[in-house]
């Protein structure tokens, strides 16, 4: 028998006491997370009188759902809450180390239970996309019967990452991230609440505005910086949690920058400049002080793949590869170990050659759009692939390139007013420069000059 029993008088002890026991010793962001939907912070979206989330956890509405949202946001606590508030049993699984035989053992239990007793289940998994196509497909029998109203949390686009015919069973629920305001909330309530530290430390303003910067809209790690400031605090006697001591407690230098004021859009503004400009130290340099600053990495990735086709372009083709693989790796990975990925598509940016042909092609196309210069789709172009398409004179007459050695032949493309208009006008810099010397040929072959 461990002798884990007998500390502290565990031994003995009812299961409501030892329960008791080990909530008080559960981290701060455990014991901080809301026991009804009042506590609830942000979401508002989903949580209004009417809202489906809050029909689903007071029980009007026994629906299975995929929560999709950031990390931080609240799944995990609103599958608890609607176990709560419905009364059924609560199961939870992390898709990261449940398999097929774990989800069959979850559902062979579940219908014994209700065929038993009545008892409901609510099957919550964590990181369903993590889930094969095999292990979802375990689960829709029981979903589609009821047998578990299925809670599942991803922080993947379901769409992409979820089969569909689980799709179809459930409803998809796309969580916010928190705003400064929602987590400066869950700080202060955290610090009076009885269930975290009860008022036992003064959190000096400038240390609240630190653990707002450092969460990223993730409460979670807000409270967790918070809970290993106010034990340091605690341990001096005086019970102040400031700005130096939580520095040195999360050992991350407090970085003076709104992300919502100027110093948000100044920075960002400095760093796109410093990549265009080709200084990768620059470059780097403001990287680093967004991700300091507590800047959303998703946010920067998005820059970076804007960047890649904004200004290098086709001088350099793998850079907008290089860009799309870091943003994938920041949802996959997080902070801080994405920040290597973000490093490098940085240098990979900054130290290519650069165009911005591209920028300047679909500028010139949308203003010509937007001036009315449309015109009809040549018949020849035009969809045969139904009835009646030929009686119409559609796609007669349309010349297969592949059907001639060369791959490009004589042939119509773009609307009558819109012949010889040229929008796209290469540089002669880096991987461009092939494409300047190819196009006019093309161009003379397609028009027949």
């Amino acid at each position: 028998m461990s002798e884990g029993l007998f500390d502290e008088g565990l031994f003995g002890a009812t299961d409501e006491e030892k329960a008791e026991r080990i909530a008080a010793n559960a981290p701060l962001a455990v014991r901080m997370r809301p026991a009804t939907l009042d506590e609830v912070v942000g979401q508002d979206h989903l949580l209004g009188p009417g809202a489906p989330l809050r029909r689903l956890v007071e029980g009007a509405t026994p629906a299975s759902v995929m929560l999709y949202g950031p990390p931080g946001t609240g799944k995990t606590t609103l599958a608890t809450l609607v176990s709560r508030a419905t009364g059924r049993r609560f199961v939870a699984l992390s898709a990261l180390s449940a398999g097929v035989k774990e989800v069959r053992a979850v559902i062979d239990e579940a219908r014994r239970r209700l065929v038993r007793s009545g008892e409901s289940t609510v099957l919550f998994i964590d990181e369903v996309h993590r889930f094969s196509k095999t292990q979802q497909d375990a689960l829709l029998g029981a979903v589609e019967d009821r047998i578990v109203l299925l809670v599942a949390a991803t922080t993947e686009n379901p769409f992409f990452s979820v089969v569909s015919p689980l799709l179809s069973r459930s409803l998809v629920l796309q969580l916010k991230s928190l705003t400064d305001d929602h987590v400066r909330a869950v700080i202060r309530r955290a610090v009076s609440d009885e269930r975290g530290l009860g008022g036992s430390v003064v959190v000096e303003p400038d240390a609240e505005d630190h653990l707002v910067r450092l969460a990223g809209g993730d409460a979670r790690r807000s409270l967790t910086a918070l809970e290993a400031a106010a034990d340091s605090a605690l341990a001096s006697n005086d019970g102040v949690v400031n700005l130096p001591l939580l520095e040195s407690t999360v050992d991350k230098a407090a970085v003076r920058y709104d992300r919502d004021g100027d110093q948000h859009y100044d920075v960002t503004s400095a760093f796109i400049k410093s990549i265009r400009g080709s200084d990768v130290d620059a470059a780097l340099h403001y990287l680093a002080r967004m991700i300091e600053a507590g800047e959303d990495p998703r946010f920067i990735a998005r820059r970076l793949v804007i960047h890649a086709s904004e200004d290098i372009g086709m001088a350099d083709p793998t850079a907008l590869q290089t860009c799309v693989a870091a943003a994938q790796a920041v949802q996959l990975i997080g902070l801080p170990e994405c920040a290597l990925n973000l490093a490098q598509a940085t240098i990979h940016l900054a130290t290519a050659p650069k165009s911005n042909a591209v920028t300047t092609a679909i500028g010139a196309a949308i203003a010509d759009v937007q001036k009315g210069a449309i015109g009809a789709v040549p018949p020849h172009l035009r969809d045969g692939h139904y009835a009646g398409a030929a009686k119409l004179g559609n796609a007669q007459g349309y010349r297969y390139p592949h059907d001639v050695p060369e791959g490009v032949l004589t042939q119509q493309y773009a609307p009558d007013d819109l012949v010889g208009r040229d929008y796209y006008e290469p540089t002669g810099r880096g991987a461009e420069r092939a494409v300047a010397e190819r196009l006019p040929r093309l161009r003379r072959v397609i028009r027949g000059e």
